[in-house]
């Protein structure tokens, strides 16, 4: 069973809200947030580590990390999460199998990365769509949430990553796309 958290409350994104947080995780967590360089980026260290605290019910966790950078719970190898997050949101899945999850703002891409991420089919796809932003956008998270979900992070595959047998669900939200990647039903 899948559980997500989307939060997109982003005006809360201050420095005041960042100083009520920190107390709230622990040190480690703390020392990571106070190395990113802006208020946005301490924030969703911050949150979503309490986001992900809720879904699991765990106040004190120690992330480990795969040879990609993915990373898991070694004291909890039976929980499997993924985070994303960007300017407009921060989103949070726990799963009892590997899973992904992507946020993104809407965006849009230039020529070359079309081309260097999307194959023939979906370019087509973008090119014909009534807002090729919005296309592109699901698009790159559906792609990103099934690396996620692989722990292979970004690879050369890009183009045909979508043509496995991963479960991908796309939420359209105001101004940002979020995929969930699960494995595949085994029947």
């Amino acid at each position: 069973m899948t559980r997500t958290l989307i939060f997109d409350r982003m005006e809360e994104c201050t420095e005041a809200e960042v100083q009520r947080l920190m107390p709230l995780v622990p040190q480690q967590r703390a020392e990571q947030a106070r190395r990113y360089r802006f208020t946005f980026g301490r924030y969703a260290c911050l949150k979503s580590y309490l986001m992900l605290a809720e879904l699991t019910g765990m106040n004190d966790m120690t992330f480990s990390f795969g040879n990609h950078g993915k990373p898991f719970l070694a004291s909890h190898p039976d929980i499997h999460f993924s985070i994303s997050h960007c300017r407009k949101a921060i989103a949070v899945a726990v799963a009892d199998k590997p899973v992904g999850i992507d946020v993104e703002s809407l965006r849009r891409a230039d020529v070359a990365l079309l081309h260097r991420t999307m194959n023939a089919a979906e370019q087509t796809a973008i090119s014909a769509s009534d807002n090729p932003v919005l296309q592109f956008t699901c698009l790159w998270t559906r792609k990103e949430a099934v690396l996620k979900l692989r722990g292979t992070g970004i690879t050369d595959e890009l183009q045909d990553v979508l043509s496995g047998p991963e479960q991908v669900k796309t939420c359209i939200c105001e101004g940002y796309v979020w995929s969930l990647a699960n494995q595949p039903i085994k029947v």
